[in-house]
Order: structure tokens, then C-alpha cells, then sequence
């Protein structure tokens, strides 16, 4: 079974940046899609942003556009989310995800990480 972990959370002020990475293992690695995805207290979850692992086509969440952008080393298995000009609104926990074809869901998850924007 593949396993996701992120990291590179933190807090940080409004106007700053952060770059998130989220590590596969545990298994042969064969996404069709990695993507990002975060819920923030009282809210549901949200998405943020994909990448198809081939060819490294990407898209976001509107909320996000201009700001983040996703990205992915395959040969060290890691998808990146580089995140700026963070505002409060982005204070959630964020988690990587995974999904094998087009037609598939994501269903390989990571535990989240934290990512906390002060005023």
C-alpha cells in the first residue's frame, strides 16, 4: 500500500509563503493525478490543486489562483505545494491525495499538515 506524508506546515504571517511537500512510499508509485486539498475549522474540505503526474498538468481551486502552485519531483516521489501571499482564510489543514486513473477517486491519503496564517 502506498503511504502519503506530508510536511512543512507552520505559522506564518499574512503575506508570507510556505512550500508543503507530501512523500510517497511504501510501494510501486503509479498516480494518475496527485492533488492537494485542505479544510479549515468549521468548514468542509476544500480543493486546491492538482497536477497529472505525467505530463504535469495542473489546476486550482479559484480561491488559490495566482498564489499557489503545485508541482512534482518523480523521481524522488514528492508532490510540492508552494504557497504565497498566504491570508488568514488559508489557516487549514492541508493533505495530499492521490488517485490511479482518470476515472477513479482519490483514495490514497496522507495524515495532513497544519498551515496556520496570522493576522
Amino acid at each position: 500500500q502506498v503511504q502519503l506524508v506530508e510536511s512543512g506546515g507552520g505559522l506564518v504571517q499574512a503575506g508570507g509563503s510556505l512550500r508543503l511537500s507530501c512523500a510517497a512510499s511504501g510501494g510501486t508509485f503509479r498516480p494518475y493525478v496527485m492533488g492537494w486539498f485542505r479544510q479549515g475549522p468549521g468548514k468542509e474540505r476544500e480543493f486546491v490543486a492538482q497536477c497529472n503526474w505525467s505530463g504535469g498538468s495542473t489546476s486550482y481551486g479559484d480561491s488559490v489562483k495566482g498564489r499557489f502552485t503545485i508541482s512534482r519531483d518523480a523521481a524522488k516521489k514528492t508532490v510540492y505545494l508552494q504557497m504565497n501571499n498566504l491570508q488568514p482564510d488559508d489557516t487549514a489543514v492541508y493533505y495530499c491525495a492521490a488517485r490511479k486513473t482518470a476515472g477513479s477517486p482519490f483514495g490514497s491519503w496522507g495524515p495532513g499538515t497544519q498551515v496556520t496564517v496570522s493576522s
